[in-house]
């Protein structure tokens, strides 16, 4: 089964949740809809539900917020096929990354730059886990390629009145587990570890994720630097994260 998740409180920003380096999160919203597709969790569903996400929600006029990821990209390219088939007219498209720049341009759409922007009427994007009663989202544990950066996806999407995830039903849980990134200033980076890591004692461990080779605690000679000039922390949790919030 796949889904795409859709926020309907305004501001849409509050339904996402991106952890700081204080361990805090955004609150979620106070109102929200699921929308599934039933289906087996492979690429055509996947499809469907990133068409089903360009013809409900996105209207003529509109500036739109493109999303990182498979889906995303199947987003995107369905939504240049509808400008030229004159489905829709006016759209303007606002990246999150360098890839899904070069996949709307490839695919005919205009783009601003999210600072030219007075407003984002929509966005979609991929999230690597949703929690089912809240709709926090967790989005950044893909590898980052060149040029993305996940500051440019965070703000594309706060600036968004509405959002929509375009996720696969297993990334829908209960409870929010695994890793949660966490960018933080290069130089100052261990001390800020070592409080996430107090603040988390015995439930997750922290990690400084690697460009290359294999990760550990300080990620390896080469860790991740982002073209913000941040490294990522990934906050591993160990059981279900009782409150994120």
């Amino acid at each position: 089964m796949v889904a795409s998740t859709a926020s309907l409180a305004p501001p849409c920003r509050s339904s996402l949740s991106f952890t700081s380096s204080s361990g805090r999160a955004r609150a979620p919203p106070p109102r929200a809809v699921r929308c599934s597709a039933p289906s087996d969790i492979d690429a055509p569903p996947l499809l469907r539900a990133a068409k089903y996400t360009v013809d409900r929600y996105i209207k003529s006029g509109m500036v739109v917020g493109l999303g990182s990821g498979n889906a995303s990209c199947m987003a995107i390219k369905y939504l240049g096929q509808q400008l030229r088939a004159g489905t829709l007219e006016d759209i303007v498209g606002v990246p999150t990354s360098v890839t899904s720049a070069s996949e709307a341009a490839k695919s005919g759409i205009p783009l601003d730059d999210y600072q030219g922007c007075s407003q984002i009427d929509f966005a979609f994007d991929d999230a690597d886990i949703i929690e089912e009663d809240t709709l926090i989202a967790v989005i950044g544990r893909r590898k980052l390629e060149g040029g993305e950066s996940i500051i440019q996806e965070k703000f594309v999407l706060n600036a968004a009145k509405r959002i929509v995830f375009i996720i696969t039903e297993n990334k829908y849980k209960g409870a929010l587990d695994g890793s949660v990134p966490v960018l933080v200033q290069s130089l100052n980076w261990m001390e800020i570890a070592e409080e996430i890591d107090d603040l988390f004692l015995g439930d997750a461990e922290v990690w400084r994720r690697p460009s290359i080779g294999h990760a550990d605690p300080f990620g390896g000679d080469f860790p991740v630097v982002t073209k913000d000039g941040h490294n990522v922390l990934d906050v591993i949790f160990t059981s279900p994260i009782a409150n994120l919030v």
